[in-house]
């Protein structure tokens, strides 16, 4: 009996010829590397336009949204001497991450700063480039958007998501007045108002903060609240007086933006005398638009917290993130935060990746990441 002898080299017997890829239909290739592990796709979706693409298509989306919803969120920290390199914190796990998480911002990175984030997305400001830039570093995404003039002196830059986007809120000072620009990403264009005057400039570091359709903020002495309205580009004065004897104010909201119905709006308050703070409270908006405590800052942590800033509150910012409220210094490597879940304060200890030698400049931000949010 004669038998056939194969001429088939190893390696033709184990690889598929390219060929035969390149000439599967689009559906049948998206359904075959639907089966990767989500975190081996990633690692060749940079080899190719259709790969990167294919993380939008039905058939990924519905494979693997119990694996991308499944995400750490993190408490994300810039410095201006590191603007491309981001420390981690997971907040899931309480621990650093060893890798810290860089930006693909594809302009230059030597004047570019994150001022903003929402939603998974990070707004970052190039005052060399006249322009702001959005990015979705999961989805490896980002839109370039030009100052509405030039110059631009913003303050108070705030990113925001919309039910068909986001929006892009600034203050600009011109000569004795202010106007209120508004970007949206539906139009792609930006809108200007008249600004609001009792809002100043001691609010360096401190973000508008999202509730009920609207932004809010607190203005200097005498304190008091205000909020823009994003629908209507209108301001308004809150009814709500806020405590007496105040030395700081400063406002975070609870699922602000998330559409849910459990929006809540606190206000973190220095209590003092000639502005000297005591006392850290929090308060919580009640449905008579009362402030109703909450709770307070335990003494010991409260002193730490005043010291570390030295009385120069206009260093003091807040932000909500995954059930805390934090509370931040830009002169101070740690977080002040408090669980409410559990009603209890915790620090956040100081990133072991960061040098010594950095006494200030340090920008905390709320980071969940969302490969499905739009640029």
């Amino acid at each position: 009996m004669i038998t056939a002898q194969s001429h088939m080299t190893p390696s033709s017997s184990s690889d598929m010829d390219p060929g035969i890829w390149s000439k599967l239909p689009e559906e049948l290739m998206e359904l075959i590397l639907s089966f990767l592990p989500l975190k081996n796709f990633f690692n060749i979706r940079s080899t190719c336009k259709t790969f990167r693409s294919m993380v939008f298509s039905p058939c990924f989306i519905s494979k693997h949204t119990s694996s991308l919803q499944s995400f750490s969120s993190f408490l994300l920290l810039s410095h201006p001497y590191s603007p491309r390199r981001f420390p981690l914190y997971d907040s899931n796990l309480n621990a650093w991450r060893k890798r810290a998480l860089y930006s693909s911002v594809s302009l230059p990175s030597s004047a570019s700063l994150l001022s903003s984030s929402y939603n998974g997305l990070l707004c970052f400001s190039l005052p060399t480039s006249s322009s702001f830039v959005v990015s979705n570093l999961l989805a490896s995404t980002e839109r370039e958007i030009k100052f509405p003039k030039y110059p631009f002196p913003f303050e108070l830059l705030t990113l925001v998501s919309t039910p068909f986007g986001y929006s892009i809120f600034a203050l600009c000072s011109q000569s004795s007045s202010k106007s209120t620009y508004l970007y949206d990403s539906r139009s792609h264009s930006w809108t200007e108002s008249d600004g609001f005057e009792p809002i100043l400039n001691d609010r360096h570091h401190q973000e508008g903060v999202y509730y009920k359709g609207a932004l809010y903020f607190t203005t200097a002495e005498p304190f008091s609240i205000v909020s823009f309205d994003l629908e209507k580009r209108v301001w308004r004065r809150s009814e709500a007086e806020v405590p007496g004897e105040l030395t700081l104010a400063r406002l975070v909201s609870e699922n602000g933006g998330e559409g849910g119905g459990n929006e809540r709006l606190y206000l973190i308050g220095g209590i003092g005398v000639s502005g000297i703070t005591k006392m850290l409270k929090v308060w919580e908006l009640g449905l008579g638009n009362e402030w109703l405590e909450y709770d307070r800052v335990p003494e010991m942590m409260c002193r730490k917290f005043t010291s570390v800033c030295y009385h120069n509150y206009q260093h003091v910012y807040c932000f909500w993130h995954q059930g805390m409220i934090c509370i931040c210094c830009y002169t101070w490597p740690e977080i002040l935060y408090f669980k409410s879940s559990r009603r209890t304060w915790h620090w956040l200890p100081k990133s072991p990746s960061l040098p010594d030698k950095w006494s200030c400049g340090f920008r905390w931000f709320s980071f969940i990441p969302n490969l499905y949010a739009s640029v």
